[in-house]
Parts: structure tokens; sequence; C-alpha cells
């Protein structure tokens, strides 16, 4: 599409890879938030109880039977049915219908699962907690992250390196067989070493946890719902403990920690293709203004895994445009703010498996935009 950002990339495209690694428009676009908010139908921002119920008891129902079925009847398969298929396949799906219930959880966050403040934060608080996610901690850093998406200064997370900033060790690791340990790691750890430690967010002075109260991260005022988190997690770690005194050890791996995994896996794989693309810019504070940054994202394809993830793969530009959108209603205003977006919404139906090692290749650092004068503007690059 030009040399614009409105990627339309499928598998089968002859000229996929080239239109993909295109840079997009930096510039301050031809329309307003006003604009694009005025083109959604208004019941695109009604959230509805019922509706947003319906979708969390349909994963609890899911996530009940395949919990039933493992524990009931896979031990009556003979062992290497058992163990090489039976697990496997509860794993996978068990994981991805509980990263259904993640988002569901960071729907909540963002008020968009119902019209009471204390609805979503009672929802999300139970739910994200099931899940080791302290709610109210990762709901203010991940909402400082919609403020300032795609700011070099002050977004939370997956900020890119400039190229003088880049780690001594990176050279060493950017060949295939380094590129795929450091997404090994990333995908394993990447998602509780954020929140412990704040690996891959902003830099802070102080020591910057999601489970620290007092940790610079938080305003004043939000400190106490910290200690609210840190209970919630004490709490499912406790029922945990008493569940492995109770099943043993490795039943809790099986039925809770192998899932888990998974749900950390596409956590971090979700997260990182939507923010990380060859052909997004990146601002400091010379260029940076909330509605250039907010479009910093890349709509994705993930075949049958957007329904199960509740569409945040495939409508994360609407979502950073206009959070509070539940997601039974994010596919029609996205469909609805394309015109308007041009070449300033991005989407790629890259698979995701080539995509994320594509990505872990091309984007290593920014560097400013020379070609054109825009000292401001980062895009990526990765000769090193």
């Amino acid at each position: 599409m030009g040399a614009g950002g409105r990627i339309m990339v499928t598998p089968s495209s002859k000229k996929s890879e080239t239109e993909a690694l295109k840079r997009g428009p930096c510039e301050k676009p031809p329309f307003t938030v006003k604009d694009l908010k005025k083109a959604i139908p208004q019941h695109c921002f009604q959230r509805s109880i019922p509706r947003s119920f319906s979708y969390l008891l349909t994963d609890i129902t899911l996530v009940s039977c395949f919990y039933y079925v493992a524990t009931n009847y896979f031990s009556l398969l003979p062992q290497p049915l058992s163990t090489y298929l039976a697990w496997p396949l509860y794993w996978v799906c068990q994981g991805c219908v509980l990263t259904g219930i993640w988002v569901i959880g960071h729907e909540c966050g963002h008020h968009a699962f119902s019209d009471y403040q204390w609805v979503d934060d009672t929802v999300g608080f139970i739910f994200h907690s099931f899940l080791l996610v302290p709610y109210f901690s990762w709901k203010y850093s991940h909402r400082r992250h919609h403020s300032n998406n795609g700011s070099l200064e002050k977004d939370e997370v997956f900020v890119p390196p400039k190229k003088a900033a880049v780690k001594w060790y990176v050279k060493y690791l950017n060949n295939p067989l380094g590129r795929i340990l450091v997404l090994t790691v990333q995908f394993i750890l990447g998602w509780p070493l954020y929140l412990a430690f704040n690996v891959s967010g902003r830099p802070y002075d102080g020591f910057a946890s999601h489970f620290f109260p007092h940790a610079p991260i938080f305003k004043d005022r939000e400190r106490l719902q910290i200690y609210i988190s840190d209970a919630g997690i004490l709490a499912v770690c406790y029922g945990l403990y008493r569940y492995a005194a109770s099943q043993g050890l490795t039943a809790m791996i099986c039925v809770y920690g192998v899932p888990l995994l998974i749900v950390n896996f596409f956590l971090v794989l979700v997260t990182f293709l939507q923010h990380t693309h060859p052909s997004l810019p990146h601002y400091d504070s010379t260029e940076w203004e909330w509605i250039r940054g907010a479009l910093v994202t890349v709509d994705r394809d993930y075949g049958i895994l957007n329904k199960v993830f509740h569409n945040i793969t495939d409508t994360h530009v609407a979502h950073h445009l206009f959070a509070t959108i539940p997601h039974y209603n994010a596919m029609e205003a996205t469909e609805a703010i394309k015109p308007i977006l041009g070449d300033y919404y991005h989407f790629d139906g890259t698979p995701w498996y080539v995509a994320m090692y594509r990505e872990a290749k091309e984007c290593l650092y920014v560097e400013p935009d020379t070609e054109r004068g825009k000292e401001g503007v980062y895009y990526y690059n990765n000769k090193l």
C-alpha cells in the first residue's frame, strides 16, 4: 500500500515481506480523535453486563470441563496416549482459554466490562489473581502504557533501545540460534520477570516491582490497592500449596502450572507482536503526541485464536484509541475507523510463528529518521 503503514500482508502474497518492512507514516495525522469517535457507531461504546458475563462464563465452563476430563479420565488411558497426546492437548487448550480469561481481566482494568467500576475491579481482581497477576498493580502501569504509547522516554514496556544503548552481547545473539534462545527466554520468563523486576520496562529510580507497594511505578493514592493485589496473589499461592499437598506437586503442575506457562507465553507473544514491527515509528519528546503514539501498534491475525483471545489480537489499534470499547464491539469499531485511518492503520497477517522470528531479527534498536529529516522520529534497524 505505497509507503504507508496500512500493511495488508497475507501469507500467500508475493510481496508480503517487502510490504511488511516499509516504514509507516509518522507525521501528525490529518484526523483527530473526535473524527474517529464520530465514525464509530454509538452502540459500540455501550457495555453490557449480561453479554460481558456470558463470555466469562463460557470460558469458565470450558476451563472446568477441561479440568474435569483431565483429572477423571486421563488416568484411564494407556500411558503413552496419556503422556504424549492427552496431557499436551489439555495444556494447549486450557492455556488458550485461560488466556481469554486474562483478556477479560485486562478489559476490567480498562473499565470496559461493565458500567460499574466496582464490578470491573471485582471480576478483574478475582480472575487476574487466579492467574498470578497483581490486578491493581498491572492495571495502573498498563494505563500509563496507554497514556504514553510510542514514547521512547515514558512508555512502560517494550521500549526499544537506541543504537548506542544496545547491550554488548546482542551482536553475539544476532544469529538464528541466538534469536531462538532469546525468544525462548522471553516467552517463558518475560512476564514474571517484568512483574517482579520490571525487566523490559521503562527505567525508574528505585526498585520497580509490581509487587512492591512503594515502587516508583505507583502514586501514593494507589499503594493501598497494591497491597490488595499482593494479598490476592498470596491467597492463590496458598490454594495451590494446599492443592499440591492434597493431590501432589506433579498433579498441580500438570493441571495448573503448565497451562499458566502457556498463558504467559501468549501474553508476551501477543504484546511483543502488537508493539514491535519494522513499519512502526517511535517518538522522542520533541515529536511525541498522544494520537501519534496511540497509532504505534499493529493488528495481527492469529486465526481461530482471535476469537479465543476475544479479539485482543486483531483490534488492538482501536483498543489503543478507545480502550473502554468492550471486545465484542471492537471488530465493528475497527472497521468503522479504517477508512479514516488510511495508511495510519497497521495490519500484518503474517503467521505469528513467522512474525515473531522476523521481528526478533529486524527490530534490534531504533535510530532517527534522518532520511526524511525527522530527528525526533525513530524507526527500527538491525545493522550492528
